[in-house]
């Protein structure tokens, strides 16, 4: 997944929207400390999981 933050953050959004972009940027770094070793997977899974609860997203 590749999240261009110059062109999403320049855009108007709505609401939902913004809340969205966050959710994936917030989902890459989990996604980028478990590649560099930072977090366990366990650890990985759990606060995704957390994150999507809180962010009323579905999984994606």
């Amino acid at each position: 997944m590749d999240i261009n933050t110059e062109n999403q953050e320049n855009t108007p959004m709505t609401f939902a929207e913004k809340n969205h972009f966050l959710y994936l940027k917030q989902k890459a770094m989990l996604d980028t400390f478990l590649a560099h070793g930072a977090i366990t997977q366990a650890e990985h899974d759990k606060s995704l999981h957390d994150l999507t609860v809180k962010m009323g997203e579905s999984d994606c």
